[in-house]
């Protein structure tokens, strides 16, 4: 309903002097909630929703009425908070009738993630700014646990969810990672949400596809990370006339000089257990088409090819120009060799830059070697629980993080770029020229998903992958490592 035939039903009913949806309403005679409703909204059913709306207004502005009931009369002069129709309609969508005490507002907004380094943390930081803008009365409950890509994180998760004990939401992984928590019985759809607040009509298409399984969506993306990206130090690259390299033999010739200086050549992290078959992904990115590297995930593109075999044998040659104590660091922490002008070179997604940017550091990009076109793509959501313990809280929260607004504010700083299709050219020039070189890639280049950030695979498939390549790197056997990613396979495509 438009706002001027709001207005004309709200003076007809004699209820209104001023007021407009998302707004304060002061009664100009006594008014029961459901007239209120069929007022503004054309349908009494909506009277649960002005009754929340006011009463969170009323926690933290006590000019606002503290209703008690969905059947009380409010009295001449009492103030209420109109909701957006929107918020409404999700409110509705989420809201059971036998939990009165959803009416009341307040309680907590518990959000897990495992986003604690530079630069993720300042992104979640400014998601929550824009909750408590608009949610004053809720204390959010930063429930992190730190470690890269979730593993740490998941594992906690899990038993969480089993035992119907989880937060009120939780950081996903767009993709075939949500299979690992059964989401038909642990996780709420969200397809009502995408419709109310249009969701469906503002993400890309491809995206909509990867965010769909079972038919239904279980999550609100709030980002698009890429993974092969090579990051190099400008002050050494400049010092010694370098370029980047565009293919591995360009690499190894830059490394092999880097090594004669002193430089550590490439950067590695491998604490976490992902970091170096993250790398190991982003080379078979090179050795292999968009298409054959697709294939590995659905079984068209056997994981005997040669390219796999060559992908292990460039992974084989790095570890010769690697810093020795890749097995103690982090993704974050190893940066500190770049940003120290002792390493030159790392390969890991863009949240890095997020790293960079928190830490004051210039640093250059490239695509990792042979992946110029090619977008190794992840995407952040957040999902619902079916049993979260602040059910109508999450509502504000997948809104904040599906909107334009908290897309861009989160993206600056998170060193990813917005999920949505509608940023204005005025809105992409805020971001920094990585940033926004990103997002004419991601229109432009061959999209492929990213096994370590559970777009290409279910968990369990991830997690045989990562020990092949972990056990690699201490045997190098080619030939081993190729036949456990075959029986990896199998295992999981059920050939």
């Amino acid at each position: 309903m438009k706002f001027s035939k709001i207005l004309a039903v709200l003076v007809a009913f004699g209820i209104l002097g001023f007021a407009q949806v998302g707004s304060p309403l002061v009664l100009d005679k006594p008014a029961a909630l459901k007239d209120i409703a069929v007022a503004v909204f054309g349908d009494a059913s909506y009277a649960p929703a002005i009754m929340r709306a006011t009463n969170s207004k009323a926690l933290v502005d006590a000019s606002f009425a503290r209703i008690s009931r969905l059947d009380e009369v409010l009295p001449s002069g009492a103030k209420v908070w109109i909701p957006e129709e929107a918020w409404a309609k999700a409110f509705l969508a989420v809201w059971d009738p036998n939990r009165v005490e959803d009416l009341f507002g307040g309680g907590k907004l518990v959000v897990g993630s495992w986003w604690t380094a530079g630069g993720e943390a300042e992104g979640l930081d400014a998601l929550f700014g824009l909750y408590r803008g608009n949610y004053p009365d809720v204390v959010i409950v930063n429930a992190t646990i730190a470690g890269g890509a979730g593993f740490a994180f998941k594992a906690v998760l899990k038993p969480r969810l089993i035992a119907g004990d989880p937060p009120d939401t939780f950081q996903l992984h767009a993709g075939l990672e949500v299979e690992g928590y059964s989401p038909e019985t642990y996780l709420r759809p969200l397809d009502d949400l995408y419709s109310i607040f249009g969701w469906d009509k503002v993400f890309p298409p491809d995206l909509l596809t990867l965010m769909r399984y079972e038919g239904h969506y279980w999550g609100v993306p709030v980002n698009i990370h890429r993974a092969n990206v090579l990051w190099y130090s400008k002050e050494i690259f400049a010092k010694y006339n370098l370029k980047p390299p565009a293919n591995w033999d360009e690499f190894f010739q830059i490394c092999d000089f880097l090594k004669s200086k002193g430089i550590v050549p490439i950067t590695l992290a491998n604490a976490g257990g992902w970091e170096a078959p993250h790398l190991f992904e982003t080379i078979l990115a090179s050795t292999l088409t968009p298409e054959e590297y697709r294939g590995l995930w659905t079984g068209a593109t056997p994981w005997t090819h040669p390219g796999v075999t060559k992908a292990l044998e460039i992974l084989k040659k790095i570890l010769d120009y690697v810093n020795t104590d890749y097995s103690a660091h982090t993704w974050d922490t190893v940066l500190e060799y770049i940003a120290a002008g002792r390493g030159a070179m790392n390969v890991m997604g863009d949240w890095a830059m997020g790293w960079f940017m928190a830490k004051g550091v210039d640093v250059g990009w490239a695509p990792v070697p042979g992946t110029k076109g090619v977008f190794d793509a992840l995407s952040d959501t957040f999902a619902f629980p079916k049993r979260a313990p602040n059910p109508i809280n999450v509502i504000g929260w997948l809104e904040v993080c599906g909107s334009k607004e908290g897309q861009i504010a989160f993206n600056m700083r998170k060193g990813s770029i917005p999920a949505r299709t509608d940023i204005t050219p005025a809105e992409k020039a805020q971001f920094n020229p990585y940033l926004q070189s990103c997002m004419e890639d991601w229109a432009r280049d061959a999209i492929v998903p990213s096994v370590i950030h559970g777009a290409a695979a279910p968990e369990s498939w991830v997690v045989d992958f990562k020990d092949a390549i972990n056990l690699f790197l201490v045997t190098k056997d080619v030939a081993r490592a190729q036949a456990a990613l075959v029986a990896a396979a199998q295992a999981a495509l059920g050939k």
